[in-house]
């Protein structure tokens, strides 16, 4: 089995310093792939200076993000493809325990873990959920889309997931349309048609909450837009056995609506919060769906709803 790390990068040299390092740094030995879009600072020239301890691409013209993952991939010659952003960075064994775990259970095509969420100086904010009380479990295929419609599945951000390249490859790579917005939730969606998953109740990644990141550029009610598009795409590929359990999916929009408005709302955030305010306040199922996925999120134990979290690795 071997690892590629695709990392994407541009105009942000400061960060794309400290992706990389962590890169090079791994306990386990892999490739590691440098794609620039294009940038107009000295990212060109610091990662020449390494000569052949990275594979380097720049794109003839600015792209955007999705589309410079793909040529990554296509780059990349690693039977597993690990994301990074430039701005995120990985733990030095986080190719090592996803190795150990891909071994136990061969037929995965996607692979995630816990992340730790830093401000700019590195300083913890928060952890994304675990799953479960273990330390590794598998998902059947047929469970993931389930699970990731009701939201007991965080597979989440790039710097958190690794894949299978010939699943990624069958799947047509990253959508430009969705650019930076839900582009990497959209791929894991089609992925994981062709396998099971892995979690890994580890912390070996870290995301960097900045102004600068890529999905800040993004409305309110333009990522409310794209949830939902995104909840449409997971509900029709919802497995036949789970189809009597699964709310309406109008209701699934009630509840995302009701979630953006009080983002808004806790942002203070008027403008949006006028745009999006309606009906699904006053909807109870949505609110009810609210507190399922904040207990799933803070408590993760009860997550009883999936058939089956297989432990891997005790």
């Amino acid at each position: 089995m071997k690892f590629s790390i695709v990392i994407t990068t541009y105009n942000r040299l400061n960060l794309l310093q400290r992706a990389i390092d962590s890169a090079l740094n791994q306990t386990l030995k892999c490739e590691v792939v440098v794609v620039d879009d294009c940038s107009s600072d000295d990212t060109q020239t610091y990662i020449k200076s390494l000569g052949n301890s990275v594979v380097y691409h720049r794109n003839e013209v600015n792209q955007g993000h999705a589309a410079t993952v793909n040529a990554g991939v296509a780059k990349a010659s690693g039977d597993w493809i690990k994301f990074l952003d430039d701005d995120d960075y990985l733990a030095p064994n986080c190719l090592e325990e996803m190795a150990k775990a891909i071994a136990l259970c061969p037929d995965a095509v996607i692979c995630s873990c816990v992340a730790a969420q830093v401000d700019c100086n590195e300083v913890e904010i928060s952890r994304t959920p675990k799953l479960g009380s273990g330390l590794a479990f598998y998902i059947p295929q047929a469970d993931i889309h389930y699970g990731m419609l009701l939201e007991l599945l965080p597979f989440g951000t790039p710097v958190q997931v690794a894949c299978r390249r010939d699943a990624f490859l069958q799947t047509g790579g990253w959508d430009s349309t969705l650019d930076a917005n839900c582009d990497d939730i959209d791929s894991w969606i089609r992925i994981v048609q062709f396998g099971h998953a892995i979690f890994l109740n580890q912390c070996l990644a870290y995301r960097t909450i900045w102004p600068g990141a890529y999905n800040q550029k993004f409305s309110l009610t333009q990522r409310l837009a794209t949830n939902i598009l995104m909840k449409e795409k997971i509900y029709a590929l919802v497995d036949e056995q789970y189809r009597s359990k699964v709310p309406l999916l109008q209701d699934i929009k009630n509840y995302l609506k009701l979630h953006w408005i009080l983002v808004a709302l806790k942002q203070r955030n008027m403008k949006n919060f006028l745009l999006m305010i309606d009906e699904s306040v006053l909807s109870l199922l949505a609110w009810r769906l609210l507190l399922t996925a904040f207990l799933s999120r803070h408590f993760p134990e009860r997550n009883s709803h999936i058939r089956k979290f297989v432990l891997i690795d005790s």
